[in-house]
């Protein structure tokens, strides 16, 4: 037990330290833009890698595994339907995450302008 905290805390340790010495840190907008962009970079796509695995390990537990089994069956289910409700929330919480980085301006330096406005004779 010992050495899977060992190996997973070294994982981790690995996998957090570029984000943690990637740049310095001026203002608050770039700490706004840094964890925005750490949440749909990195995060997201692991939490949505997790969900289908667990979708298709349940597909595999209900349809091969649980053939013959009804216990097994009823597992898959759960495990299916657990799945695609990550899939929802994950959805979700990405779509609220995109939509407070719009409303803030996070993460991109440009403001919106309008496409100049032609008369009618040009």
């Amino acid at each position: 037990m010992k050495k899977a905290i060992t190996i997973s805390s070294v994982a981790f340790a690995a996998f957090a330290l570029p984000l943690i010495s990637s740049a310095a840190i001026s203002n608050i907008s770039d700490v706004g833009s840094f964890i925005i962009n750490t949440i749909n970079n990195i995060f997201v796509p692991v939490l949505f890698a997790i969900a289908f695995i667990v979708f298709i390990w349940g597909a595999f537990d209900t349809f091969i595994v649980g053939a013959q089994s009804e216990e097994t069956k009823e597992h898959g289910k759960n495990l299916m339907l657990w799945g695609l409700i990550g899939f929802f929330v994950m959805v979700s919480v990405w779509g609220l995450v995109n939509i407070l980085t719009g409303s803030v301006s996070f993460g991109n330096s440009s403001q919106a302008t309008l496409p100049a406005a032609r008369s009618v004779g040009q």
